[in-house]
């Protein structure tokens, strides 16, 4: 490698480090104000009111999904010069965004009668102009993740909290109910979108490029049909724990899958922030596009496991003090959940590394596979065991179909199971001495406050004594990150 080769790699390397210091703290804050925003509107909104708007929202979600057709992304792993592409990624997106929000506002009385909220019709034809502002949005926010502008995002995401919450709770003082939610969503999507717009420097008007158009719909179309099965991988459990086990069971499961998404959201939501674009960058160097995804899973495993650990071990205790005694049947999914957890954390990051290779077919192919496997096995799972056997078979599905899946398609890029293994290995082999001091520890102490806090204390120093070999390559990271 040249010198000048070396010195791009640090600068990109400082680029990633600052972009997902930023996103990380961006993270961190948006779901902590979240937490404390629930609690206020829960003490001024009647709970049938956030039935009707959870309603709305899970409608919303679903087509934002695939509301820009996938495209956007197009644009954030094209390492050429874009001004050609973006003014036709403008167009599908700002095309896309608004016909479904077409769709969306008449189709609501069919969407909301046919889950039983017939009320929530006008909150859903209100919340799908959120569709609208996404499509203008796609291409600002595709160049903030390109440039590794995650300041930007966050400068973003704080003026759509301060907005949303002031919306919110006035109008849920005025008693609108569910529609303080619905206008608290659009309030912070327009106060997002024209910081975007302001902070982005680069301004493409709509244009139209058939050419583009059919490779950009060619690569982007998968991916939307991607992220529609992944919306459905994630929420099908839900289904048939609430049809097949009923609501209370339901209440235990849903309790521990949002514990057990703490890892995915605190680890790698901020590494997906940069990783798309980061593998792009290096994508034309077959070698270092080989050695930056081993290094990066290497690196988010090392923050991963012990924190996941943590949450498997001490399922149990750690639900009774926090929750109650009453949650206590959470535990029992939970420890299998957090597994799933660390899982989706390394499966998330192969699904950026595909993408950035552009292949978006094989990445559909792969979720294809994931939900019509995952459906049968959750049914029987719950059949056997309860919500412990649906979290099995959540594990099941990933480790043993969905993660040999992503290694058959890493093949062609030089990624072996073998390497992987040896970046993995001082972290999981420091989470199963995790696993035996905390054991070891709740054999001991009877209390179970005392077995959070000295099982978390005495499994993290002897985590750290198993990963302390790995500190010279953390410490290089650091290095050319300050030197950058």
């Amino acid at each position: 490698m040249t010198t000048q080769d070396q010195q791009d790699t640090g600068q990109l390397e400082g680029k990633v480090s600052s972009a997902i210091r930023w996103s990380a703290i961006n993270s961190l804050l948006q779901r902590l104000s979240a937490v404390g925003i629930s609690i206020l509107l829960a003490r001024l909104i009647a709970p049938e009111q956030f039935g009707v708007f959870a309603v709305a929202l899970v409608v919303l979600n679903i087509v934002l999904s695939v509301s820009e057709l996938g495209v956007s992304a197009a644009l954030v792993r094209h390492n050429g010069p874009i001004d050609e592409m973006a003014p036709t990624v403008t167009t599908l997106s700002l095309a896309s965004g608004t016909v479904l929000a077409l769709i969306c506002a008449v189709g609501a009385p069919w969407f909301s009668n046919a889950m039983d909220a017939p009320e929530a019709a006008g909150v859903i034809q209100l919340m799908s102009v959120a569709l609208v502002i996404a499509g203008a949005t796609a291409v600002p926010g595709a160049m903030m993740q390109r440039n590794f502008r995650q300041d930007h995002k966050f400068y973003a995401d704080t003026a759509a909290f301060v907005a949303g919450t002031a919306v919110a709770v006035v109008l849920a003082l005025m008693g609108f109910g569910a529609w303080s939610l619905a206008w608290q969503r659009i309030a912070q999507n327009l106060s997002a979108a024209v910081i975007m717009f302001w902070l982005t420097k680069d301004r493409f008007r709509p244009g139209w490029n058939p050419v583009q158009a059919k490779e950009l719909l060619a690569f982007g179309l998968p991916l939307a049909g991607s992220s529609l099965l992944i919306f459905g991988v994630m929420n099908v459990d839900y289904i048939v724990v609430g049809a097949m086990l009923g609501t209370i069971p339901l209440g235990f499961y849903l309790l521990a899958f949002n514990l057990a998404s703490w890892p995915v959201a605190a680890f790698s939501a901020p590494v997906r922030s940069v990783s798309l674009a980061a593998f792009s960058k290096v994508r034309e160097d077959p070698e270092l596009f080989q050695k930056a995804f081993g290094r990066a899973l290497g690196l988010l495993a090392l923050v991963t496991v012990p924190a996941c650990v943590l949450l498997a071990a001490l399922a149990d205790p750690l639900i009774r003090v926090v929750y109650g005694e009453r949650w206590a049947p959470a535990a029992a999914a939970l420890a299998l959940l957090v597994l799933l957890g660390a899982v989706r954390v390394a499966l998330e990051l192969g699904y950026d590394f595909l993408a950035s290779a552009g292949r978006s077919r094989a990445i559909l192919v792969i979720h294809l596979v994931w939900l019509g496997a995952l459906v049968p096995l959750l049914a029987l799972g719950a059949h056997l065991d309860g919500i412990r056997g649906v979290a099995a078979a959540h594990v099941v599905v990933g480790v043993l179909i969905i993660t040999p899946a992503y290694l058959i398609t890493f093949k062609p890029y030089g990624i072996r199971a073998g390497a992987l293994g040896a970046r993995l290995l001082r972290p999981v082999l420091g989470g199963v001495v995790m696993v035996a001091v905390v054991l070891a520890v709740r054999n001991v102490i009877d209390s179970q406050l005392l077995q959070i806090l000295v099982g978390g204390a005495l499994s993290c120093l002897a985590y750290a004594a198993v990963v302390f070999p790995m500190r010279h390559e953390i410490l290089a990271v650091l290095k050319k990150r300050a030197t950058a």
